[in-house]
């Protein structure tokens, strides 16, 4: 029995197109100003502050088991690391509630075919990256420079600072699932995606998952140019950072926001 009590609106009644499972994530969030993100964003979402603050994150993990609904994950394409560059948006659903949702400004992974895929199906602004993600002890080293250019901001200058995360990271205390209301809840309790359509506009895309495991985590982070794309070229102060082992996630296909579930 899939769980869906803690979701602010029901998933849709059609079936989920794909499925995946979310290994050794980390998520590291910046507070920023919002004109800093504002006019990344594109009308007519509504960039979402916390506290007067709009928040960058900046998300390392592996994916295994992709695969589309009915069919077996195929081992050359179903397991790679990801690593996103996003903020949080919302935009009125059907009835007119607003829809809290992730924009994902980079998603740079490590193989090519699901890079197409997804740039093609999803609208998302994938893009390839020589990447390694790898267990030591309860923690995780994880390094990854981009290939290509893509995502908001791209076009970086011959020569620029490579786009890279350099990172060692490991949980530090129990499970606990944030409390609605919580930046933590905030940040992470996301079931949608917004992106670019195929023609112009955008469309939603709806997730289902179980509430985030989160636990508390630490990082020495070594390098990270992943928000230089975006103009901020340094980030302020340590980051907010919540690990999760695992997450098993479904995913449905994105419709244009006039028919979006």
């Amino acid at each position: 029995m899939i769980e869906t009590g803690h979701r602010p609106w029901p998933p849709p009644s059609r079936p989920w197109a794909l499925g995946q499972r979310w290994h050794d994530l980390l998520f590291m969030h910046w507070p920023v100003e919002p004109r800093a993100l504002a006019a990344l964003v594109p009308a007519p979402l509504e960039l979402q502050t916390f506290d007067g603050r709009a928040w960058l994150g900046i998300v390392p993990f592996r994916m295994s088991d992709v695969r589309l609904r009915g069919l077996p994950a195929l081992p050359w394409l179903s397991a790679f690391p990801e690593l996103n560059v996003r903020t949080y948006v919302s935009l009125p659903g059907p009835g007119g509630a607003p829809r809290p949702g992730v924009w994902f400004f980079s998603l740079d992974a490590a193989r090519w075919a699901a890079v197409q895929v997804a740039r093609a199906t999803f609208g998302l602004p994938y893009v390839l990256a020589r990447m390694r993600c790898e267990t030591d002890g309860d923690g995780v080293r994880y390094r990854s420079r981009r290939l290509a250019a893509g995502g908001a901001g791209a076009g970086r200058a011959p020569g620029a600072t490579p786009v890279e995360l350099v990172a060692r990271y490991e949980p530090t205390g129990p499970v606990q699932r944030a409390a609605p209301g919580s930046l933590e809840h905030f940040l992470t309790e996301r079931y949608c995606l917004y992106a670019a359509g195929r023609s112009g506009g955008l469309r939603r895309a709806e997730i289902q998952h179980a509430p985030w495991p989160l636990q508390p985590a630490a990082a020495e982070i070594e390098r990270n140019s992943m928000a230089a794309p975006l103009g901020l070229e340094s980030l302020p102060g340590a980051p907010l950072l919540h690990f999760a082992r695992r997450l098993d996630v479904r995913v449905w296909w994105p419709r244009p926001l006039a028919l979006a579930d």
